[in-house]
This record gives C-alpha cells, sequence and structure tokens, in this order.
C-alpha cells in the first residue's frame, strides 16, 4: 500500500508504504522491526512479536524523548501487558497501541503536523 509520495530528505524519516512482513522507509525495505521518528531510523529493534516485547524494548523508545509513542504490534491488534508501559508512562510519555499498519498512517499524520512522535513497528512475516 502507497502511503506518501514526497520522499525529500530534507523532512526526515517518512512510511512511504508497507505490506505484510515489510515496511518501506524513505527508500528502505526493512523487513524486521524498526523504530522510526521524523530524525531517527533504527533497524533491527529486537522484539519482532508482543511476546518478546520487554520494558526494556520500551526504556529505549522514551531515550528519544517523544511525546507520543506508537506501538504497532503487528497485523492484529493485540494489547501488552500495562506493566510493559511503565518506563514511558513514568515520563509522561504518551503510547498509543495500534495494528502495524494503523501505525504506519498515523505517524505519517503526526509527523506531518510536526509532533514529536516515534513509532515503534513490529513487522514480522507472517507464520504458515
Amino acid at each position: 500500500m502507497q502511503l506518501h509520495q514526497d520522499n525529500d530528505p530534507r523532512d526526515g524519516y517518512t512510511i512511504l508504504g508497507h505490506a505484510s512482513g515489510e515496511v518501506w522507509i524513505n527508500d528502505v525495505r526493512l523487513t524486521a522491526s524498526c523504530v522510526v521518528s521524523p530524525r531517527r531510523l533504527i533497524r533491527d529493534w529486537p522484539p519482532q512479536r508482543l511476546e518478546e516485547l520487554a520494558p526494556a524494548h520500551l526504556a529505549q523508545l522514551a531515550e528519544l524523548d517523544p511525546e507520543l509513542v506508537l506501538l504497532g504490534v503487528g497485523a492484529r491488534l493485540r494489547f501488552p501487558a500495562p506493566a510493559l508501559l511503565q518506563p514511558l508512562l513514568e515520563r509522561s510519555i504518551g503510547v498509543e497501541v495500534m495494528d502495524t499498519a494503523a501505525a504506519c498512517r498515523t505517524y505519517n499524520l503526526l509527523k506531518g503536523d510536526g509532533r514529536r512522535v516515534v513509532a515503534a513497528l513490529m513487522i514480522a512475516a507472517p507464520e504458515g
């Protein structure tokens, strides 16, 4: 799915598209979980699936100083245990949990509005 056609590098990192098991950020195709903010791209973020998510992963996101974290948890919406979100909540950082496709779309909207947004995207290939 094409999300955004403008790929001006001066605008920072933009999610251009996503499909099952992959996401395109600027001109880069990623097939493993990642973290993206307007000025930073972290490839190979460790949790590939929600079951692998740990507080240390969210503490890493807090270090990016966002006002809001979009947590894309894969192809279907599932919620992490509330205790996992503590590293963000302790710093008054908002958290929105959604499927990865919705997180991609929402990231671009918030980035376009100039918000300090971070999208943590779990994009593991589908099983089976």
